[in-house]
């Protein structure tokens, strides 16, 4: 009959283990469905990048087109302007010809209006007495021959010059002609120009905003899969624990089985309901990290970005952006940084296996290893992770498992 209570107090003994057990199950559970959802999500936004992706593709083979456009039509102004600047400055060259010229017409028009002049106020004698002043006929014939020599070159150079004069203003037309046609080919040339180069401006911009977007996502795949990878290192410690947890209720269990069997313990009654092994509870002492209204209790919630069924590992603490986050007791620093939906997380060793958890920081103010007392600032409120607005997620955890955070405030 001995023997008979040692079996069952041995038995009861792993028994009462097994709603651990079963918390973890659930846990593991729960987390094999956020780290599900994390890689879905991650999928979506690897699957927008790619569309993004082949959308800058396709706007950037379009975009070169356009350069190689905008680049032609850049050319054909460059073109088209050279060749107004040749034009423009034939013009200057055949105005300062004409200038020339007129100047020169001018000057022989004032000979012949000088010699006119003088045969005016003295007469045809004058040639007569040029003629008629020979010393003999030889001289006579040499002196006429000279006289007609002049008048002749003189009217030829008149002539010369005229049809030099009339030459010049021809082409002054023709040139101003071409400059009104180069103008317009240029004037053409540089609105096509700029229309190549706004609709590849604007090509750019689209490509920019794209490529802005697709950064976006590809930030939250990273995000995701960061979080997932996560979950799932939680995922392993969580079985490593259960495992080392199972393997030392069963060793307490052989221990205490043999030690009853030896008679060196009383064996544990049980009441008639089956009970006798409750939990300890540590109670108080703990201080409140933040002032504010509850918005999350501890246990099974809908979560409020997933909308699915969670367990909820602490309890929410309403707060504003900034505000200090306090220590709710004096410990150790475990952990200081992100850790994936909990975001900037703060965790806290205070002995006896105990450690709070502190999420959702905009920022942290204790490093890991540094020594904090009850009430030091560790951190300050936010939403960072997977949050709706700011607050202080905050946990008790005894032996790696979550427990509720009311019975140590």
């Amino acid at each position: 009959m001995k023997n008979f209570f040692i079996i069952c107090a041995a038995l009861m003994i792993l028994l009462t283990s097994a709603p651990a057990f079963a918390d973890d199950e659930e846990e593991i559970q729960q987390l094999e469905e956020e780290k599900a959802s994390y890689e879905s999500a991650a999928q979506k936004a690897r699957a927008a990048a790619d569309l993004i992706q082949g959308k800058i593709d396709s706007v950037s083979e379009l975009k070169r087109q356009l350069d190689a456009d905008a680049a032609e039509a850049t050319a054909l102004y460059e073109e088209r302007q050279a060749a107004l600047d040749e034009t423009l400055y034939r013009i200057n060259e055949n105005e300062n010809k004409l200038v020339e010229v007129t100047n020169e017409l001018n000057a022989r028009h004032g000979v012949l209006e000088n010699r006119v002049r003088d045969i005016y106020i003295n007469g045809q004698i004058s040639y007569l007495d040029v003629l008629f002043g020979a010393k003999d006929f030889g001289d006579f014939l040499t002196r006429m021959d000279l006289l007609k020599r002049v008048m002749i070159r003189d009217s030829e150079l008149v002539s010369e010059v005229l049809a030099y004069q009339t030459e010049i203003k021809e082409v002054g037309k023709q040139l101003e002609a071409d400059k009104r046609i180069q103008e317009e080919l240029a004037d053409k040339a540089a609105k096509a120009m700029e229309v190549k180069q706004e609709k590849v401006a604007k090509q750019q911009a689209l490509i920019d905003l794209m490529e802005n977007d697709k950064e976006v996502y590809d930030r939250q795949y990273d995000e995701m899969m960061a979080s997932s990878a996560e979950v799932e290192r939680l995922i392993h410690a969580k079985e490593e624990e259960m495992r080392r947890a199972a393997e030392a209720a069963r060793r307490q269990a052989e221990q205490e089985a043999r030690a009853a069997q030896a008679g060196n313990v009383d064996v544990v009654e049980f009441g008639e309901d089956g009970g006798g092994y409750v939990m300890p509870s540590y109670g108080g002492g703990m201080i409140w990290p933040i002032s504010g209204p509850i918005t999350s209790e501890f246990g099974w919630r809908t979560h409020p970005i997933f909308g699915s069924a969670r367990f909820h590992s602490g309890i929410d603490i309403g707060g504003d952006y900034g505000l200090p986050i306090h220590a709710a007791a004096g410990g150790v620093v475990i952990e200081s940084g992100w850790i994936g939906g909990y975001g900037n997380t703060i965790m806290i060793e205070h002995g006896s296996g105990i450690v709070t958890l502190y999420g959702h920081n905009e920022s942290l103010a204790v490093g890991v290893g540094q020594q904090v007392n009850q009430g030091d600032v560790i951190a300050y409120c936010g939403s960072t992770g997977n949050s709706t607005g700011p607050h202080c997620h905050f946990e008790v955890r005894v032996g790696g498992e979550p427990v509720s955070p009311w019975d140590y405030l």
